[in-house]
């Protein structure tokens, strides 16, 4: 078990509930009010009573069908969502990789967008100067630097933002799913980015339904279903199990 010193991530008894037909999860008097409700009409638990311990430099794959709560899981741990029961603890800065737009703005240009990205993560002017001209170079976008981040075609895109959170100095990296999106040949280069990382002792947080991509990266794995987690174990005791019930 892990200490609380060889931590990353931490999660205990998470929940999180959604209301259908809604925009959001929550509205702002719900938020104030600040009462737990039980299950309600027109409301489901996206996830519910998961708990587990990712420890530092630890791969872990999230597997589970559509609409199980692989990505909401993700945007917990990243804070973009907030739990309406138990919490989420993460020690230490995350890259986050969970959408296809990176949190990029559409009307700024590339290079606006990676001094932005970067900066906001910590990088100082003079670091994102430094490594600037490699992440555009990683991202293949030489001659794309001053177009609108807008007009980039989705494989540009998941080259950006895969190229700017890769660099980024946090020890979590959270992957959801986009690197299906590019092309063989840069999702080789990104696949020998992510070696090199979990080399360094970086901890990855990665959802796929990739499974070569699963076993060659994890070796751990969560497999949600329902909104539960299932199975904590080793990712070729995860896959199994997850293929024979989804065959």
């Amino acid at each position: 078990m892990a200490t609380a010193e060889s931590a990353a991530i931490e999660v205990d008894g998470l929940g999180v509930r959604f209301r259908l037909g809604r925009r959001g999860r929550r509205s702002f008097k719900d938020l104030f009010a600040g009462a737990k409700r039980r299950n309600r009409p027109g409301e489901f638990w996206a996830l519910r009573d998961v708990s587990f311990t990712v420890r530092r430099g630890e791969a872990i794959g999230v597997v589970g069908r559509n609409g199980q709560g692989k990505s909401t899981l993700l945007k917990l741990v990243a804070g973009v969502l907030l739990p309406d029961e138990g919490h989420v603890r993460v020690h230490g800065g995350v890259a986050p990789l969970i959408e296809l737009t990176g949190g990029f703005v559409g009307d700024l240009t590339v290079r606006e967008n990676v001094r932005l990205t970067a900066g906001l993560h910590g990088m100082s002017r003079a670091e994102v100067a430094q490594r600037y001209d490699g992440m555009i170079a990683f991202a293949e976008l030489e001659k794309f630097q001053d177009t609108p981040y807008k007009h980039l075609s989705n494989g540009m895109k998941v080259r950006l933002a895969f190229s700017v959170v890769s660099q980024l100095e946090e020890p979590i990296l959270l992957v959801d799913e986009v690197l299906a999106v590019g092309d063989k040949a840069f999702r080789d280069k990104c696949y020998r980015r992510i070696d090199e990382l979990l080399a360094e002792g970086r901890t990855l947080f990665f959802v796929s339904h990739n499974e070569k991509d699963l076993r060659r990266f994890c070796t751990r794995g969560l497999y949600l279903d329902k909104g539960g987690l299932v199975l904590d174990a080793s990712i070729d005791e995860v896959l199994d199990r997850y293929n024979a019930e989804n065959s």
